[in-house]
């Protein structure tokens, strides 16, 4: 992700071909790791060697662990760097893709965009805003971990059963670039907000159901991760025990349908994650983990 320090952030047009990732659409720069590559960063600097040879960056840094869909299904973790940048990018010899163009946050939504692109730009440009900068010069918050501590992603997810006991799953559109055709909590990222009003305002965004904070409860906590080189998890489960509206599809492009179903007889195609966390949730178990003997 590369940006001017300024709010610009450079995107690339890709090619309008079959069998390529996110065809025509502007994306980041970047590529796959190959064999010969040491480390993700390593992959990061051949990969822009090979598109773009004379753009030189400043400041390299990893910046976020993001889920995409690679060309034959998978799900694939992918670790976005941040990079600065301040050329012209008409004098850029452009090897692969169509061109190069600077962008600000407020015209995103004009563009087609590879899945998730949007989004991860504007939690960059809020991290670098004035507003959000640390007073008297100190640094940002990712930067005062001490020493070898892991930073997660945490995700809320709201755990909304009916009358009969039956439980509100989503089911993800099949274009998700996570979890496609599967049927999943109704969930977000905490932002720079605490965990139950981040879950109070997925619920009304995503499905136009109204909790009161009061009415939340803390139900399961799971701790996953993925894969080797993706940013570990923690997900915490809420029980709301009480709400007004009805589920409603607010958000098409992420959930395409809302449905109730028996905790114990859920469907095959669930989150894994999320079974495990109602599982847990119906032995009474408040913790659980998930990925960790395959690190």
């Amino acid at each position: 992700m590369i940006h001017d320090g300024h709010g610009r952030y450079l995107l690339h047009l890709r090619d309008q071909r079959e069998g390529i990732w996110s065809p025509g659409v502007f994306a980041l720069l970047g590529g796959g790791r190959t064999l010969d590559d040491p480390c993700l960063e390593a992959t990061l600097r051949r990969e822009l060697a090979e598109e773009v040879p004379s753009l030189e960056l400043t400041g390299l840094t990893p910046y976020a662990v993001e889920e995409a869909t690679s060309v034959d299904g998978l799900a694939v973790p992918v670790q976005v760097y941040s990079g600065r940048w301040q050329g012209d990018p008409d004098t850029i010899d452009l090897q692969e893709g169509v061109l190069l163009r600077w962008f600000t946050v407020d015209v995103l939504d004009r563009l087609g965009l590879s899945p998730g692109l949007g989004d991860l730009i504007r939690r960059h440009a809020a991290d670098h805003s004035p507003a959000s900068s640390p007073p008297h010069g100190r640094r940002l918050l990712r930067h005062e971990a001490p020493e070898g501590t892991e930073l997660h992603i945490v995700g809320v997810h709201l755990y909304l059963q009916d009358e009969h006991g039956r439980t509100l799953l989503g089911l993800r559109h099949p274009d998700s670039a996570y979890a496609g055709n599967q049927w999943h909590f109704l969930a977000g990222h905490c932002e720079r907000e605490e965990a139950i009003s981040c879950l109070v305002r997925e619920a009304q965004e995503e499905a136009g159901l109204i909790i009161e904070r009061g009415n939340v409860e803390l139900v399961h906590l799971i701790h996953l991760v993925d894969s080797p080189s993706a940013r570990p998890r923690i997900g915490l489960v809420f029980r709301a025990r009480s709400w007004s509206g009805t589920p409603s599809i607010l958000e098409p492009d992420r959930c395409v349908e809302w449905r109730w179903w028996n905790p114990k007889d859920l469907p095959a195609e669930v989150v894994p994650y999320t079974r495990q966390a109602i599982e847990g949730i119906v032995a009474g178990r408040l913790y659980s983990q998930m990925g960790w003997d395959r690190r």
